[in-house]
């Protein structure tokens, strides 16, 4: 029996002329393939581009893919969903009617072994979003969003219909904002177009079609990667770092016993992680 990583899935966003409902599908495609063998499931947060729960309404859509998560807890899977930046807003529908396990802070969990007298590693998970991040931007963002005041405000103020328009919009924006002033390994700024050309700053054309992910910023600028080290520090049986968040695909060792992954993104790359017992794999989900 495997556990299965994934993250960064952004349903409800219209990127660059690729749309959420076929993003949808094929992510629901790829959970049917894996429910054989599958054990635990770990969505590790912004699997919606916004959710917000009222009292009595959810957002529109996404059937396909609450009626394939009902369909794994029934047959007994473990599905853990962890909260993004994106969809911090989730609170009890996903647990009480998908029957889902919420997380809303990072935690550690000890992976399953193939042979029963081999050691279980243990890994520590969590979206990633303000890890490392002492920037005094973040943590007044941080504490809006999860300020009462605020989802008491957004819920009882706004119409739900203006309140979802308003939170698609922003979520929308915040990505294209970002990806239209990235910074490469080399530290040269990239601009992206909104047909997905890029451009260094010189005005060269770097690609055409938009598919390359966030540029790896270097160890000692990611903040994931200065974050798990530091903890590494005083937890010393951690063998696994699992995050999503900075949609890029990295595999990288930080000692001799400790990895750390970030899980990619589902808009261009369709990447996730399985432990199958023995070893934590990277892969991508190709349909053909």
């Amino acid at each position: 029996m495997a556990y299965y990583f994934a993250s960064d899935v952004h349903l409800g966003l219209d990127y660059r002329g690729a749309g959420s409902r076929e993003r949808e599908r094929r992510f629901v495609h790829w959970l049917e393939t894996i429910r054989g063998d599958c054990e635990g499931l770990f969505l590790a947060g912004d699997v919606f581009d916004f959710w917000f729960e009222y009292h009595n309404v959810v957002p529109k859509g996404f059937t396909r893919f609450l009626g394939k998560l009902s369909e794994l807890t029934d047959a007994g899977i473990e599905v853990h969903f962890f909260t993004g930046n994106h969809d911090m807003w989730a609170f009890d529908y996903l647990h009480d009617e998908c029957g889902v396990t919420l997380h809303f802070a990072p935690c550690e969990i000890t992976l399953p072994s193939a042979d029963g007298s081999a050691p279980r590693p243990k890994a520590f998970l969590a979206h990633g979003d303000g890890l490392g991040d002492n920037s005094r931007t973040f943590r007044l963002l941080h504490a809006l969003f999860h300020s009462r005041l605020c989802r008491w405000m957004f819920r009882n103020v706004l119409p739900a219909d203006l309140g979802m328009e308003f939170g698609l919009r922003w979520a929308k924006a915040s990505r294209l904002k970002h990806d239209g002033n990235l910074i490469a390994e080399n530290g040269d700024t990239l601009h992206v177009a909104p047909d997905g050309t890029i451009r260094n700053s010189m005005g060269d054309i770097l690609t055409h079609n938009g598919t390359i992910g966030e540029p790896f910023l270097g160890e000692n600028r990611e903040h994931l990667v200065l974050f798990a080290r530091q903890y590494l520090q005083h937890h010393p049986d951690i063998s696994f770092f699992i995050f999503g968040h900075r949609h890029l695909e990295l595999d990288l060792m930080l000692s001799r016993t400790a990895r750390l992954l970030v899980l990619g993104e589902w808009l261009r790359s369709f990447t996730y992680a399985v432990w199958d017992g023995e070893d934590l794999l990277m892969e991508n989900f190709d349909e053909e």
